[in-house]
C-alpha cells in the first residue's frame, strides 16, 4: 500500500463518529444505550484496564457475604459488540481541535465525545496509610483486594476498639463508609462482642447521612450497636505498626485541634479528587471535576461533549445507580446531538445508595437533586426509610444480575429518560 494511502486510513481508523473515555459501571452503560438506540453507530471506548469490577458488591465481600471473585469480569467480556475498545490511557484533551491524545502518543478525533473516567481515590493524601494498607487492622472496602481482608479482621476482632472513617465529601457512595461499620458490628452483636468491640465513627461531615428522612432509621442502629459518633474529624495520618490514627478535628469556632486515636481495626475510606487527566485539561471546574450542566449532562463550554459518572461536578450522589440512569439520557442526547434523535432529554440527579445496617436489612435510600426523595416503589411494598428485608432482597439477590445482565447490555429497566430538557 502506498505511504499515503496508509497515512489516510490510519487517520480514518483514528477517528470516531462517538469517542468513550472510560469503561467503568458509567462508560460500558452509556456505550450499550447509544447501541440499543442506533446499532450502526460506529464508537470507541478507550481504557486501559483488563477487569471490570462491580464496585457496589465490595461492600457485601468485607461483610462476609460475597465473594470478592463474584465482583469481577475481564474487560474484554463486558465491551459491547460492535465497540472498538482501545486499551489505552489518556494523557490530554484538545476539545478545541476535537481530539483526545493517549499515553502511547496516538490522537483519537471525534465528533461526539463521552467523558466519564470515574474519579481517583487519594490514598496518599492519608500519611502513612499506603504503607500499612492490609497489614496491621488496617483495611478498606474501597479496594478489591482488601474488602476480604475486612472480613478477616472482622472474625478475628473479639476485643478492642474499631474505627470507620469518612473523608470529606463528594466521594463514591456516602453511605459506604457506614455501610462496613454496620455489617461489622452486625456480626459483632450476633457473637456477643458488643462491648468488648467498641466501633466509633469519625466522620469528616456534620450529619450522618445528607438526606435527613433516612437518619432515624440509621440511627435506631448506631444505637443498637453502641457505636460512638465524632463528626468533624478528618482522618490525617495513620501509624500502622503503633496502631495510631490521627485526625484532624474542626472545633465551633472555625479552630482545629489534632486528635490521636488508638486502635486494632481501622477501616479507612480515602479522600476523593477527579483523575489529574480531568483536572488538568480544559474540561475541568474550579474544583477540578467535569464541569457538565446538570440536567443536560452536556459540557457547559463544549457542545459536542458529555459526561456521566463519578468524575462529574454535579450535585447527585456518586453511586453506580447514578450513572444506570444518567446512561440513556447521555445516549439520548448525543445522539440528538448527532441530528438521529429529536428531544433532549433531562437527568434528575436521581441516585440511590442501599445502606446495609445489617445481615438481611437495608436502608433503602433513594433521592434526586435536592435531596428530594425519589422512591421506585410504595411505600405500602418498600418503605426506604425503614430498614427492610425485602431491600436486602433487591441488593443481595436482584441488583447485581440487573448491572451485569441489564445496565452493561443497554437495558433500562426503570431508567428509560422521561423528562424533556427545558430549552
Amino acid at each position: 500500500m502506498p505511504a499515503a494511502s496508509s497515512s489516510a486510513s490510519r487517520r480514518e481508523a483514528d477517528h470516531h463518529a462517538v469517542l468513550v473515555i472510560g469503561a467503568g459501571a458509567a462508560g460500558i452503560a452509556v456505550a450499550s444505550s447509544l447501541l440499543a438506540r442506533d446499532r450502526s453507530l460506529d464508537i470507541a471506548l478507550v481504557d486501559p484496564a483488563d477487569v471490570h469490577y462491580y464496585q457496589p458488591g465490595w461492600t457485601m465481600v468485607g461483610g462476609g457475604i460475597f465473594k470478592a471473585a463474584s465482583t469481577a469480569r475481564t474487560m474484554a467480556s463486558t465491551i459491547p459488540a460492535g465497540v472498538r475498545w482501545i486499551k489505552a490511557a489518556v494523557s490530554s484533551f484538545d476539545p478545541e481541535a476535537q481530539r483526545v491524545i493517549l499515553t502511547d502518543g496516538r490522537r483519537m478525533s471525534y465528533q461526539q465525545l463521552i467523558v466519564c473516567p470515574g474519579l481517583k481515590l487519594d490514598w496518599s493524601a492519608v500519611e502513612g496509610l499506603e504503607e500499612t494498607l492490609g497489614r496491621n487492622g488496617v483495611t478498606s472496602n474501597y479496594r478489591y483486594d482488601l474488602a476480604p481482608y475486612t472480613w478477616e479482621l472482622v472474625q478475628n476482632l473479639r476485643e478492642g476498639r474499631a474505627l470507620f472513617t469518612q473523608p470529606p465529601m463528594p466521594i463514591k457512595c456516602a453511605g459506604a463508609p457506614q455501610k462496613a461499620m454496620y455489617l461489622s458490628c452486625d456480626h459483632w452483636l450476633s457473637n456477643g462482642r458488643i462491648g468488648p468491640v467498641r466501633a466509633r465513627f469519625f466522620n469528616a461531615g456534620a450529619v450522618l447521612f445528607g438526606v435527613a428522612d433516612y437518619v432515624p432509621a440509621l440511627m435506631e442502629y448506631v444505637d443498637r450497636y453502641a457505636i460512638e459518633l465524632n463528626y468533624v474529624h478528618r482522618l490525617v495520618a495513620v501509624d500502622g505498626p503503633n496502631q495510631r490514627a490521627t485526625f484532624i478535628r474542626t472545633l465551633p469556632d472555625g479552630t482545629a485541634e489534632t486528635v490521636v486515636e488508638p486502635f486494632d481495626m481501622l477501616h479507612v475510606v480515602p479522600p476523593q479528587v477527579a483523575p489529574e487527566v480531568i483536572r488538568n485539561s480544559p474540561l475541568a471546574d474550579t474544583g477540578g471535576w467535569l464541569d457538565v450542566d446538570p440536567s443536560t449532562l452536556r459540557h457547559r463550554t463544549f457542545a459536542n461533549i458529555h459526561g456521566l459518572g463519578d468524575v462529574l461536578n454535579t450535585g447527585n450522589a456518586k453511586t453506580a445507580a447514578a450513572a444506570r440512569k444518567q446512561a440513556p439520557v447521555v445516549a439520548n442526547n448525543v445522539l440528538a446531538a448527532l441530528g438521529r434523535l429529536s428531544k433532549v432529554m433531562a437527568y434528575d440527579g436521581y441516585g440511590s445508595c442501599p445502606l446495609t445496617v445489617a445481615r438481611g436489612k437495608i436502608v433503602l435510600a433513594e433521592f434526586t437533586y435536592g435531596g428530594k426523595l425519589a422512591p421506585s416503589f410504595p411505600a405500602w411494598l418498600l418503605d426506604g426509610r425503614k430498614a427492610t428485608r425485602l431491600a436486602w432482597w433487591l441488593k443481595a439477590r436482584v441488583l447485581p444480575p440487573l448491572y451485569w445482565r441489564g445496565m452493561l447490555k443497554g437495558r433500562e429497566w426503570l431508567a428509560k429518560p422521561v423528562q424533556e430538557a427545558r430549552s
